[in-house]
């Protein structure tokens, strides 16, 4: 069962408690109800279906009633369930050929046929209900047991929390928790208790964090940025001058105004910039919220101050179209440089991927090297050992939502060895992705959190409809918008046919498509498995308007920016992820026209069918989040902490904000009081492995 030592023993928690006290009786059963019953078997039978499956039947009775009790596959139920054998069972009711009856309960035995009662003491009024297994041979009854023994054998409880602090807290002691959890003496002690251990799992998770982030800031060498708040202070539209800053003269040649949400962000990250520590801050941003135009601000404002800014990308496709649009947006500014002519020249924004040639490789290296590339987009192997900066003042992650805490511990150390300054870059992890608010506290706790949570203005609406069945609605408005001029994307979930998936595969469909609905319009087709330049070519094409529909897997998933694309089919829809979904959609509904997504294909799921549901009825990337986390689980989520334990066995990122804020809060006071006992710092080293444990507590 994965249970090792007794530390393991007592963290499995009880799945659900049985009150004897409230025990229904068989003659008030509710079908549909989930119910525990206490009775005495009565009769026993056991034969084969027409399956070939073994099927026990007993019938139990109590003063009110009888109930037929089925077990299909457990033949050893018959031997266990003798004639006269008193027990729990827990399920729920369900009615068959018009007779109530349960179909494998969780049974517990509690007397024997005999009539010899099975530990009395044990026999309380509520009874804990543990992950029985078949496989190991154990049952609740024997998990019980041994966790009571060892709760007999610990005595008190190692404690954490001084007095005062769990008054303030409505907390109970340690050790009240652990025996409460296990062995409530009445109703309702049970919830007392794990409110204590909840706040306990978020304590050492959020006091390892703090610790990060105070080792972070004790070995950093960081450098202040010219970054000022007030440079966002520009009229729309008016002509820039030579004593404007960089940012100042992009805002106004470029004719838009930030929205509150840009504002508000910008100045915290300019905070960050002018501050001698080094920013590490995560920028959530729904699809099309502006996240670029705040990152371009941030870069610029380390330019000002003579340094250079890293912009890496998860795919070349968008360092591609990063490097494009950068280069469009600042095409006008100009920066100080003493070793050329005139101490000016343009500022410089290059691309290095894996697809440049040699020479124009080592040229974009020498460039970086000497200072006279300011900007630099790629992927991450930006910085790989042969990569070398001038003065690398900032690095720039887009969508790296997955990025674990030591990656970016290595991409600070990289930063600051690939430097002839030899500073700690400043960092912002950027993600349309969003997560709610109290998975980032326990995946990103170890950052600054900025929120971008307004649409620039222009940003067109996106109806979405799920046709389950009929089609022909998305061929049809395709038609339409080609029509009028405008293009439209269809995305499949795989490249080539597979015999043992029945899915769309993009080249089929691309073919499949020009046959029929969409026979006389210009089908491209675009797959991960094509060559970059095949990639560039068919990009170029639907981006210039020579390719009327694009047939494409989910490579297009990200960044993807054509503002004339108004449709987006998703096929076989059921698939995808709620995020993926909400990240294909954002990639229409750019420019000016009225956009549509249509999700097509049957839901297999309930879950597929909810996640198909919320997609549909909305286009709030963070409401989306917060039915994913529900919908995934929070154990997905949080795997993408990719660092030891998760630790969180009782505790719920729904149902438990409250008190993930106030141990937030605890952690906080504990680590920079220096209250850290050594017990505690042991209890710690419990969830953390030793290289991370080493950088941790070094001091």
């Amino acid at each position: 069962m994965g249970i090792t030592n007794v530390f393991d023993l007592l963290t499995t928690y009880p799945r659900r408690y049985v009150d004897r006290t409230k025990r229904v009786d068989l003659s008030d059963l509710t079908v549909g109800e989930e119910v525990a019953i206490f009775a005495e078997v009565a009769t026993v039978s056991t034969r084969r279906t027409r399956q070939g499956r073994s099927l026990v039947e007993i019938i139990v009775r109590d003063d009110g009633g009888s109930l037929k009790v089925v077990f299909f596959n457990q033949p050893w139920r018959a031997r266990q369930l003798v004639v006269g054998t008193q027990a729990l069972f827990f399920a729920t009711v369900a009615e068959y050929r018009g007779q109530r009856q349960m179909t494998n309960p969780v049974v517990d035995v509690l007397i024997g046929a005999n009539g010899q009662e099975r530990d009395p003491a044990r026999v309380g009024r509520v009874v804990p209900i543990y992950p029985a297994s078949g496989k190991a041979g154990l049952t609740s009854w024997d998990l019980g047991g041994f966790i009571e023994e060892s709760l007999e054998r610990a005595g008190e409880f190692f404690d954490p929390l001084s007095e005062s602090v769990r008054s303030s807290l409505a907390l109970i002691d340690r050790t009240a928790a652990f025996r409460s959890v296990h062995l409530p003496e009445q109703w309702g002690d049970q919830d007392s208790a794990r409110r204590r251990l909840v706040f306990d799992e978020f304590l050492r998770l959020q006091v390892l964090l703090v610790l990060r982030r105070r080792r972070l800031e004790e070995t950093s060498a960081g450098v202040s940025h010219p970054a000022r708040a007030s440079d966002l202070d520009v009229q729309r539209g008016a002509a820039s001058e030579l004593t404007h800053s960089l940012v100042e003269s992009y805002l106004r040649e470029n004719h838009f105004t930030l929205t509150g949400a840009q504002r508000r962000v910008i100045t915290e990250i300019f905070g960050d910039l002018a501050n001698v520590l080094p920013m590490h801050r995560l920028l959530q941003g729904d699809v099309g919220s502006g996240k670029t135009t705040v990152a371009l601000c941030a870069m610029l404002a380390v330019n000002e101050g003579g340094r250079q800014a890293a912009l890496m990308a998860p795919t070349e496709v968008l360092a591609e179209q990063h490097l494009s649009a950068l280069r469009r947006d600042v095409a006008h500014l100009t920066v100080s440089d003493e070793r050329v002519l005139g101490a000016t020249r343009p500022l410089r924004v290059e691309l290095l991927s894996g697809r440049l040639r040699a020479k124009a490789r080592e040229e974009v290296l020498a460039a970086l090297h000497s200072g006279a590339v300011d900007i630099v987009v790629g992927t991450h192997a930006l910085l790989t050992n042969d990569v070398r900066f001038s003065a690398l003042g900032l690095v720039v992650i887009d969508e790296q939502h997955r990025f674990g805490v030591e990656q970016r511990a290595m991409l600070r150390d990289k930063g600051r060895e690939h430097s002839n300054e030899g500073a700690d870059p400043d960092l912002l992890v950027m993600t349309a992705t969003p997560i709610p608010r109290t998975a980032a506290m326990v995946i990103f706790g170890d950052l600054d959190l900025s929120v971008l949570d307004e649409m620039p203005v222009g940003r067109q609406p996106i109806t979405t409809k799920w046709l389950a069945n009929d089609p022909t609605e998305a061929w049809s408005l395709i038609r339409d918008v080609v029509a009028g001029g405008h293009q439209a994307f269809v995305v499949c979930p795989l490249v080539d046919e597979s015999e043992r998936i029945q899915a769309t595969s993009a080249v089929a469909e691309a073919e499949r498509l020009r046959l029929t609905h969409l026979a006389g319009l210009r089908v491209g087709l675009l797959h991960g498995q094509m060559r970059g330049e095949e990639k560039d070519a068919v990009m170029d094409q639907f981006r210039s308007g020579d390719i009327d529909v694009l047939v494409a897997t989910v490579v297009i998933e990200v960044g993807v920016d054509v503002p004339n694309a108004t449709v987006m089919v998703i096929e076989d829809a059921w698939r995808f992820g709620l995020a993926q979904l909400h990240q294909l959609r954002g990639r229409v509904g750019r420019g000016g026209g009225e956009s549509f997504c249509f999700l097509l294909g049957d839901a297999p799921t309930s879950d597929a069918e909810r996640r198909l549901s919320a997609i549909e009825a909305s286009t709030d990337g963070f409401a989306l989040a917060e039915v994913d986390l529900e919908l995934r689980g929070e154990g997905t989520i949080l795997g993408a902490r990719q660092r030891g334990r998760s630790d969180l066995r009782l505790a719920s990122l729904r149902r438990d904000a409250e008190l993930l804020d106030a141990a937030r809060i605890v952690a906080s006071q504990m680590v920079h009081e220096s209250e850290l006992t050594e017990e505690f710092v042991d209890e710690l080293r419990l969830f953390i492995d030793e290289e991370e444990a080493g950088f941790l507590f070094k001091s």
